[in-house]
C-alpha cells in the first residue's frame, strides 16, 4: 500500500473532521463572494453600470446562480476533481499529467498554457487578500459612515498580522476557522432567507429562463455584467488545488450540503432586498441583517475574509513549491510547519513578496469595488485554462466519445470564454493588473526553465562522462590516496561526474573509502513511498566502493538526503555507509553572461537575477552544515 493509499484511507475514516477542516481552509474565498458580487454588479461607479430594474435584478441573480452551478459545481466539483494526480489536484497537477505525453505537440502547448494559468494564480493570490479584507472592513461604513477613513488603515493592519503569523502554519488555523466558517455560512443563509421573505418572487430567478432571457434580450447590459458576476466563482480553483489535503468527498459534501446552498440563499436574499428597496445596492449584503446585527456580521465577515486570504496564500506556497520541483522556479527555502500533515508548508520568500504586493494594492485601489475590475481577469483566465487541460486529459485518460467531448467541452468553454471576453472590456479599468502579474510570472518561469536547460548542458560538458571517470579512478587506485569514511557528492544524474568529485581527485589526489554519487529525481507524482525511494547502480564495479544512488521524491515533497540514504541496504552499496559521519560535497555554480546566442540578453540577465533567490542547497536538502563542503566553479550562459 502506498503512502497516498494510506492517506486516502485516513481521509475516508475521518469524514466529519475533514469536512470541518475543508470549511476552515478551502471555502473562505468563494464563501465570502456574496459580500461584494451583487454590490459590484449594480455599482454606479462601474464603467458599464447595470441599471436597477426588476428585469435586471431577476436576470443578474439568475446569471449568478447558473454561473456558480456551471463553473463550480459542474466544471470543478463534478468533472475536474476527478482528474487527480495521485490524489492531488490543481492546475499544477494537470500540468504534471500533461508531461506524461511529452512527444505530443498539443500536450506541450497545453502545458505551456497551464504554466500561464498557474502564473495568473499568483495574481489571484495578491488580489484576493486585498479585495476580501477590504470588502469586509467596508461594512463599518454601513454601521457608522464616519468610520470610512479608517477602512484602509484597518485593512492594512489585518493584512500585516495575517502574513506575520504564516510561519506558524495553517493546521491550527484550520481547526479554529472550521467552526467559524460553519457559523459564517449559517449566518449568510439565515440573512438570505430573511431577505427572500420580503419578496418571495425572487425564487423564480432559479429558472435558467431568466438568465437566458437576460442574455438574449439585454445582451449589451448582460455581457458587461458578466465581468462582475464572475466574482461569485472566485475561489473555485482552491476547491481543486486543496483536494490533496482533504479529499474529493469531503470537499464535495461541504460544497453541496452547506456552502452552495448558503451562497445561493444570500444572492436570492440580496436580490429580493434590492427589488424591495433599490437604494440598498450600496451594500446589499450587510443591509440584509437587522440593524443590531450589522457590527457582529462585519466582525464575522472580517474573520471569514481572513480565512479566504489564508486559502490563497497557502495555495501560492503550494504552487511555488511545485513549480520549483518541476524546474520552473529556482529552489526555494521551504519550512514544513506540521510534523503530521504532509503539505503544510511556509515559503518565506513568497510570503514577503505577497505581503508587499497586497499592501501596495490596498493603498493603490483603496476600495473593493475598484479592485473588482482586476479580480475577474485572473479568475476567468485560470478557469478557462483548467477547462481546456481537463478535457484534453479526459480524452487521453478515459477515452470518452468525441461527440461528448465536443458538446460538453464546447458548452463549458463557451461559458468560460464569455466571462473572459467580458473581463477584457475592463482592461483599462484594472483588468490589466492580473495579466501583467501573470505575464511577469510566466516570463520568469519559462526563462528559468530555458536557462536551467542551458546550464545543465554546459555543466555536463564540463563534468564529462561518469563511467569514464570511474574507469580512470580504478586505473589510478594504486597512486590515489584513499581515506576512511563516506563522501556523498550531489549530482544532477549518473551520466556525468560531479564537478566537486572531479576537483577533489584532480587537485587533492584523494578519494574516500565509500563514495556515493547522489542524484535527486523529482517524479510527476505528489509523494513517493519509502520502499520506492532509492535506486542503486554500482557503476560497473562491485568492489570499488563507488556507487550511484537515485533518490526519488514527489513534487509535493522537500528532499531529505540523509533520510533517503538511511533507507539504503548495505548489501546494495558495497558495504555499510557511515551516514551519521558522512561528508557532503556540493558544486556551487557562478553564472556569467556569455557571448553565445543561447537566449536574448535581457533573458540572460533575468535568469541570473532569478538565481539569487535560490535557497541554500545544504539547507534545502537537509544536509548537516558542519559536514558539508562547497566547491565553486563558473558557467557562462
Amino acid at each position: 500500500m502506498t503512502v497516498r493509499q494510506q492517506a486516502g484511507g485516513a481521509l475516508d475514516s475521518a469524514r466529519p473532521a475533514l469536512v470541518v477542516g475543508a470549511l476552515g481552509v478551502v471555502f473562505g474565498d468563494i464563501g465570502t463572494s456574496p459580500i461584494y458580487t451583487l454590490q459590484t454588479v449594480f455599482s454606479p461607479g462601474d464603467p458599464h453600470p447595470v441599471p436597477v430594474s426588476a428585469d435586471n435584478v431577476f436576470g443578474v441573480v439568475s446569471l449568478v446562480f447558473w454561473s456558480v452551478m456551471i463553473i463550480v459545481t459542474v466544471t470543478y466539483v463534478l468533472l475536474a476533481m476527478r482528474a487527480d494526480n495521485d490524489g492531488e489536484g490543481g492546475i499544477m497537477a494537470l500540468i504534471t499529467l500533461l508531461r506524461r505525453w511529452k512527444g505530443q505537440r498539443a500536450a506541450l502547448i497545453l502545458a505551456g498554457l497551464g504554466i500561464f494559468g498557474a502564473s495568473l494564480f499568483f495574481g489571484d493570490s495578491m488580489i484576493t487578500p486585498a479585495i476580501s479584507v477590504l470588502s469586509a472592513v467596508e461594512g463599518l461604513k454601513v454601521v457608522e459612515p464616519s468610520l470610512e477613513d479608517l477602512v484602509v488603515p484597518i485593512t492594512a493592519a489585518i493584512i500585516v498580522v495575517l502574513f506575520l503569523v504564516q510561519r506558524r502554519g495553517t493546521a491550527a488555523v484550520g481547526r479554529v476557522f472550521g467552526p467559524v466558517m460553519i457559523l459564517w455560512f449559517l449566518t449568510v443563509a439565515v440573512c438570505g432567507i430573511s431577505g427572500i421573505t420580503r419578496h418571495p418572487a425572487i425564487l423564480k430567478a432559479l429558472s435558467p429562463t431568466y438568465a437566458l432571457g437576460f442574455l438574449g434580450g439585454h445582451f449589451g447590459t448582460a455581457f458587461f455584467a458578466l465581468a462582475a458576476v464572475v466574482l461569485a466563482v472566485t475561489g473555485a480553483e482552491a476547491l481543486y488545488a486543496d483536494m490533496g489535503h482533504f479529499g474529493r468527498r469531503a470537499i464535495t459534501r461541504a460544497w453541496l450540503l452547506l456552502v452552495f446552498p448558503a451562497c445561493v440563499l444570500s444572492y436570492l436574499g440580496q436580490g429580493a432586498l434590492i427589488l424591495d428597496d433599490p437604494a440598498t445596492i450600496s451594500s446589499p449584503f450587510f443591509l440584509l441583517g437587522p440593524g443590531w446585527s450589522r457590527l457582529p456580521i462585519v466582525l464575522l465577515a472580517t474573520a471569514a475574509t481572513v480565512i479566504a486570504s489564508q486559502a490563497v496564500i497557502t495555495g501560492a506556497y503550494s504552487v511555488a513549491s511545485q513549480a520549483a520541483q518541476l524546474g520552473y522556479l529556482p529552489r526555494l527555502r521551504i519550512v514544513h510547519t506540521s510534523e503530521s500533515t504532509v503539505g503544510q508548508i511556509y515559503v518565506p520568500w513568497v510570503n514577503w513578496l505577497l505581503m508587499v504586493s497586497v499592501l501596495t494594492l490596498v493603498f493603490a485601489f483603496r476600495s473593493s469595488a475598484a479592485l473588482a475590475f482586476a479580480f475577474g481577469m485572473a479568475v476567468t483566465g485560470t478557469i478557462t485554462i483548467t477547462t481546456l487541460l481537463f478535457f484534453f486529459i479526459a480524452r487521453k485518460k478515459w477515452h470518452p466519445p468525441w461527440w461528448l467531448l465536443v458538446v460538453g467541452g464546447g458548452l463549458l468553454l463557451i461559458v468560460d470564454l464569455l466571462f473572459v471576453a467580458a473581463n477584457l472590456t475592463k482592461l483599462l479599468h484594472g483588468a490589466w493588473l492580473p495579466l501583467l502579474i501573470g505575464l511577469t510570472a510566466f516570463t520568469i518561469m519559462i526563462t528559468w526553465q530555458r536557462g536551467r536547460a542551458i546550464v545543465t548542458a554546459e555543466r555536463e560538458r564540463h563534468e564529462g562522462s561518469l563511467r569514464e571517470f570511474v574507469d580512470d579512478l580504478r586505473a589510478q587506485r594504486q597512486s590515489l590516496r584513499q581515506v576512511p569514511g563516506t563522501a556523498v557528492f550531489l549530482n544532477r544524474g549518473k551520466e556525468t561526474a560531479p564537478l566537486a568529485l572531479r576537483a577533489n581527485v584532480e587537485h587533492n589526489h584523494v578519494r574516500h573509502e565509500h563514495v556515493v554519487i547522489l542524484s535527486i529525481d523529482t517524479e510527476p507524482v505528489p509523494r513517493i513511498a519509502d520502499g520506492e525511494r532509492t535506486v542503486v547502480d554500482e557503476l560497473g564495479y562491485a568492489d570499488d566502493g563507488i556507487t550511484h544512488v537515485s533518490a526519488r521524491f514527489g513534487y509535493m515533497e522537500t528532499p531529505d538526503v540523509p533520510g533517503a540514504l538511511r533507507l539504503l541496504d548495505p548489501a546494495r552499496t558495497e558495504g555499510g555507509l557511515a551516514i551519521d559521519d558522512a561528508s557532503y560535497f556540493l558544486s556551487k555554480i557562478e553564472l556569467r553572461r556569455g557571448a553565445e546566442p543561447t537566449m536574448a540578453p535581457w533573458r540572460k540577465r533575468l535568469f541570473i537575477a532569478t538565481s539569487y533567490i535560490t535557497a541554500d542547497a545544504a539547507e534545502y536538502f537537509r544536509l548537516p552544515g558542519d559536514r558539508t563542503v562547497i566547491i565553486g566553479s563558473h558557467i557562462e550562459i
